[in-house]
């Protein structure tokens, strides 16, 4: 049985670069300060989606909701074997929490339905490395009115209209069956997510928005204007979907920062210094008087 996947995912700033100079005065990351990844539980959840639909037939629709740039990892989404991709754009969903975050998202996902019929599973990642609150795929679970699955590590069995899963806990695995519609987030362990194929590569390079038009025409001048680019990219299929707040017939209220009740009171950046060091001969010697010392302080045994 064919089945129809939506796989949330999320363009997020490398967070090992954070710093104060990358905060807002509203206690907001400004994300074009960054650079930026591939959220990489977001990619497992992807890889997820992909083999359901390897083993079982089906379609594998990725969605992310962000700035123009974050086209970039549809593109990669499509270079790894989705199917169909969509950006969520608007000035209006700035400064999202995950109250917002997640009813864009659900309201984006009752639109894909009703253009291309109904979804069985959306997968989405545990969490966002920037945010680390794990609480988007189960709002957007919940404003869709769907069971969820949380930690999902394996796909145990996928049989007509029902799921069984493998949930990762702290002290051992959970088996967890489900009716569809629902969602899943996938955590880290479940898999090895695939490579871009070098294939998809090559046939997907020119993917791109209509947001991004002026940059390929500076590229490439000879496509002659946005209407003949426009027409050469959809007829092959590479024209990539951006989707208004008006478009998923969202109420603005509930969009951005007028939608997110969370603010930020307060940033503290921790720096952790040693407050006592010393060196170590690289020497037998040194070696085993660092040994004996651990022992002594009950640090190892």
């Amino acid at each position: 049985m064919p089945y129809k996947s939506v796989v949330l995912v999320k363009q997020v700033p490398d967070t090992k670069n954070i710093s104060g100079d990358v905060m807002t005065p509203e206690g907001t990351i400004n994300r074009t300060a960054l650079p930026t990844v591939f959220n990489p539980e977001d990619l497992n959840a992807l890889e997820m989606a992909l083999q359901v639909r390897d083993r079982e037939g089906g379609e594998v629709i990725v969605l992310t909701m962000g700035p123009p740039a974050a086209a970039d990892i549809l593109r990669d989404s499509l270079f790894r074997g989705a199917d169909r991709v969509i950006l969520l754009s608007d000035r209006r969903f700035a400064g999202a929490d995950t109250l917002a975050t997640s009813y864009a998202l659900a309201c984006a996902i009752r639109t894909l339905e009703r253009s291309f019929g109904p979804v069985d599973l959306v997968f989405a990642g545990r969490q966002a490395i920037d945010g680390d609150t794990a609480q988007v795929g189960p709002q957007t679970a919940e404003k869709l009115g769907i069971p969820q699955i949380t930690y999902a590590e394996a796909i145990v069995k996928l049989e007509g209209p029902s799921i069984v899963v493998q949930r990762a806990l702290d002290h051992g695995t959970e088996l967890v069956k489900c009716s569809l519609p629902c969602l899943l987030t996938v955590v880290g362990s479940a898999n090895e997510p695939r490579p871009a194929s070098v294939r998809r590569r090559i046939e997907y390079k020119l993917a791109a928005t209509k947001l991004e038009y002026k940059g390929l025409l500076a590229k490439w001048p000879a496509f002659g204007g946005e209407e003949a680019l426009d027409a050469y990219l959809v007829e092959r299929g590479l024209g990539i979907a951006v989707w208004s707040a008006a478009d998923i017939g969202a109420e603005e209220e509930k969009l951005g920062l007028a939608g997110s009740p969370t603010q930020v009171y307060k940033v503290n950046f921790v720096v952790l210094e040693s407050a006592d060091s010393r060196e170590i001969q690289p020497t037998p010697e040194g070696i085993a008087s660092l040994v004996q010392e651990l022992v002594r302080e009950y640090i190892v045994g």
